[in-house]
């Protein structure tokens, strides 16, 4: 019984130690930037000391393979692929136990879902063994412009004598954004009417 009672008593400190190195990475499921801006990746670790670890930023651009841009393990011990080499900076926050990536002067085509990834040996060089995280999609698009009021104006037909004359008064909007626009038209007592129009553009527009 005193055999079986240790047993039981090292599967449980085993399984307790498997349980408390289970590896995860976790990263925002998407992020949006524009050209020339700025974003910030994050990746939050568990399951094992950040610092003794040599971490990755694997990214995949539409429609292509995977791409590594950085292998990252200290300020003084890191590699940055070509293509973002000055522009993407990552570091270490051990303290909160996160990895980021800071990404400045940013371009279209930097578009991809961007994965971080924690090599498989404990404090070494580059291995082929890593873990991954469920990746973050940053969309870069230039920015949508804000919402513009109409100036409106109102053009009102002279005063005609005769009865039967055809009077029709114009109203016009310009300078606002969307483009389209719908006007709600009220004549006295009659009923209103909805009016939808796309807007018509000046050449340069």
């Amino acid at each position: 019984m005193t055999t079986m009672t240790i047993f039981l008593s090292l599967l449980l400190t085993f399984l307790s130690c498997v349980q408390s190195e289970e590896v995860t990475l976790i990263q925002p499921e998407a992020e949006n930037g524009h050209p020339g801006g700025s974003l910030r990746l994050t990746c939050k670790t568990s399951g094992f000391d950040l610092d003794s670890y040599t971490m990755s930023w694997v990214r995949q651009v539409p429609g292509q393979g995977l791409e590594w841009i950085v292998y990252y393990y200290a300020s003084y011990s890191n590699d940055y692929a070509p293509a973002i080499k000055d522009r993407f900076t990552a570091s270490k926050d051990t303290s909160n136990n996160i990895f980021a990536l800071e990404m400045k002067s940013l371009k279209i085509e930097d578009t991809a879902i961007y994965y971080c990834a924690r090599d498989g040996n404990y404090r070494a060089g580059y291995s082929r063994s890593l873990i991954f995280g469920a990746g973050t999609q940053l969309t870069v698009e230039p920015g949508q412009k804000s919402i513009v009021k109409p100036k409106l104006s109102a053009f009102y037909p002279p005063k005609s004598s005769s009865k039967d004359a055809v009077q029709a008064a114009v109203c016009l909007a310009s300078d606002f954004f969307p483009k389209d626009i719908s006007l709600q038209l009220a004549f006295g007592d009659k009923p209103k009417a909805n009016v939808t129009r796309p807007s018509v553009l000046k050449p340069d527009e």
